[in-house]
């Protein structure tokens, strides 16, 4: 690359950082032992000896706003899974091994103690350190019916009483809270879509009168958006209008959401299909929705508060998974096509950022925050871009062995000579959503580092290439991506997949490929591949593609089967391979692979770009491996 283009480069990242927040630490310098003492009085006012602060909204939402980020607020922690129990004397910060070293660095150690969930869970927690007779206070909007019943059952066990506090104490001490947001609402065209609100209703109606339901209280606005082919920018990294609905299961739904987010356009065409009512009228139209009828509840998202409107309004709760959220995650002809068409832009931008990064890395200049400004300007720069997907993960060297890791400029740092760097990336497109890792290497990697590199993908191909009988779910195809790193006593603690959805978020549910994925994958899922490696102060490597679930028809097959299409479309570092510890059936996939990024990519590159792709894609002659 030319010195001028690097200079251009420089200039249009610009301003990133600042915009999106990406690699900046946000703590709070302010939290810790002054806010912490404050909430303790608040507490000890109203007659409390604890209170939980879950990292949450009323939606459960991954990304959270401003206005509801109440954990960094206190503690000064920013991930994005975390919850706090404070006590009179105590107060402990539990979260997940993707923050075991970022949280410690976040808080004041003197005052709140970090406990890793994989030690002891809240609950047990609680168990014995609430003091017996204690009153421990929670936030009945924030916290799901599965949290208060595990909540419930601890407190009884430490002899404790536990208190719904309808009137947050946080939020009478935040006082310089940022405001809720009224970003404007926009519609999907059906073409884009691919279902009419109509046509999708149906199928949650069918679904409920099939369950002898009522209704449903939607509490997941992924689950409206979709239901209303609604969207917007409410929240970073998923394009949603924060909002509920009340599906019944004959008539008319009604959608409740603020407003002000809706121009007369957009209710004036939601009204053709939906009652619409302003937030503050949630509770009035929960309550006449409710009375009298057994209402769908999803535990996992719907806050108790809710729950217990429809239970004094003489409705059932009935507690289940939200029935939108299988159909929503089965995606349809439209969505598919916007998907690849997504992959297919994405993959323009990943070639040309890989080809500026295999020129400019190895002089040394090439730092975490850079890498991430440049990938996001390729970006730009291919297409219309809505907003990342989620924060780049960026990580040089040892930082790279730090699973969900987040560069700040406190962290930044160089990628040097003989070091691993892992980037993992997405976008949000107009018409679909992407999630890609590669593991790139700069100068020379040892024997070491090929073999395990290796192991990884040759546990990518092995999920790639996996057909299996309809019926099978994430958790009997999650050993196969494991199975090279097993052998020589490895593994990665993380799931080997998640859901994705279509231009929504980039960790949708029910189905998953992890130890924990029951439900069973069906035609039309699009989920993750990524399996890992991570050693530590070492390197890290994890290797990510989108894969969509489609029909499949083996030679002389009785049963129905399914197999994947690999949706993500980038070469892999070859420089990496141990290319003696591959099949030849394995190389063949990978050139296949390869010939197919150049394919399709190719094409789109300037010439340049499209020679450095040609030789990335390059086949790989398969010399000295077996026959299997």
């Amino acid at each position: 690359m030319s010195q001028t283009k690097r200079t251009a480069l420089a200039a249009d990242t610009a301003g990133f950082s600042a915009l999106y927040q990406t690699f900046e630490d946000t703590a709070d310098g302010r939290a810790g032992p002054a806010r912490l003492a404050a909430l303790r009085a608040e507490l000890a006012a109203r007659g409390l000896g604890g209170y939980v602060i879950p990292r949450a909204d009323a939606h459960q939402n991954e990304y959270v706003t401003p206005a509801e980020e109440r954990l960094a607020w206190l503690t000064g922690f920013t991930g994005s899974a975390g919850l706090c129990v404070v006590l009179a004397d105590e107060a402990a910060l539990f979260v997940d091994g993707r923050y075991t070293l970022q949280a410690p660095s976040q808080v004041d150690g003197s005052a709140f103690t970090v406990v890793p969930l994989a030690e002891i869970t809240p609950e047990r927690w609680i168990e014995t350190h609430l003091p017996k007779g204690a009153c421990l206070g929670f936030d009945p909007w924030r916290s799901t019916l599965d949290m208060k019943d595990k909540l419930s059952q601890a407190v009884a066990k430490a002899g404790g009483i536990l208190v719904a506090v309808e009137d947050d104490p946080i939020a009478r001490l935040w006082t310089d809270r940022p405001a809720a947001p009224t970003a404007p609402a926009r519609l999907l065209d059906a073409e884009r879509a691919g279902a009419t609100p109509q046509d999708k209703l149906a199928q949650v109606q069918a679904a409920l009168v099939a369950e002898k339901l009522d209704g449903a209280l939607i509490s997941d606005p992924h689950a409206t958006a979709w239901l209303f082919n609604l969207r917007g920018a409410d929240i970073s990294h998923t394009p949603l209008v924060l909002a509920w609905s009340l599906v019944p299961a004959q008539g008319r739904p009604q959608l409740v959401v603020a407003a002000e987010k809706l121009s007369n356009a957009v209710h004036a065409q939601l009204e053709d299909v939906a009652d619409l009512a302003d937030e503050p009228a949630l509770a009035d139209r929960l309550t006449a929705f409710a009375t009298g009828r057994t209402v769908r509840v999803d535990q996992a998202t719907a806050p108790v508060a809710l729950a217990e409107i429809i239970t004094r309004s003489g409705g059932t709760v009935a507690k289940g998974a939200d029935p939108i959220a299988l159909l929503k995650a089965v995606k349809n002809e439209a969505e598919i096509a916007g998907m690849r068409a997504a992959h297919l832009r994405d993959g323009v931008a990943l070639a040309r950022f890989l080809r500026w990064f295999d020129e400019t890395a190895p002089g040394g200049a090439v730092s975490e925050i850079l890498a991430v400004e440049a990938l996001e300007t390729f970006r730009r720069q291919s297409g219309p871009l809505n907003d990342v997907s989620f924060p780049t993960i960026s990580g040089a060297g040892p930082n790279g062995a730090i699973v969900h890791y987040r560069v700040t400029q406190a962290t930044n740092r160089l990628v040097g000579a003989g070091e691993m760097f892992l980037l993992d990336s997405g976008a949000q497109y107009p018409d679909g959503t992407t999630d890609i890792t590669r593991t790139l290497m700069v100068g020379e990697p040892t024997p070491q580092m090929r073999t395990h590199f290796t192991l990884v993908l040759k546990g990518h191909i092995a999920l790639a290439r996996a057909v299996f009988p309809v019926g099978v779910s994430g958790a009997q195809l999650d050993p196969l991506a494991r199975q090279f790193l097993w052998a020589r006593g490895l593994d990665f603690d993380h799931g080997t997949g998640h859901g994705v959805g279509a231009g929504l978020s980039v960790h949708e549910g029910p189905a998953r490929i992890s130890k924990l994925g029951h439900v069973p994958l069906k035609a039309g899922m699009i989920l993750s591949n990524e399996p890992g490696y991570y050693k530590s102060n070492g390197y890290g490597i994890r290797l990510e593609n989108l894969i969509l679930v489609e029909p499949r028809h083996p030679e002389g097959g009785e049963r129905p089967s399914l197999g994947f299409e690999t949706l993500t479309l980038a070469p892999f570092e070859k420089r990496l391979l141990a290319v003696e510890l591959l099949t030849k059936t394995e190389i063949e996939w990978l050139n296949a692979y390869h010939a197919e990024v150049a394919l399709r990519v190719g094409p789109l590159l300037e010439p340049a770009d499209r020679a450095w792709l040609l030789r990335a894609t390059s086949p790989i002659a398969p010399d000295a491996v077996s026959d299997i």
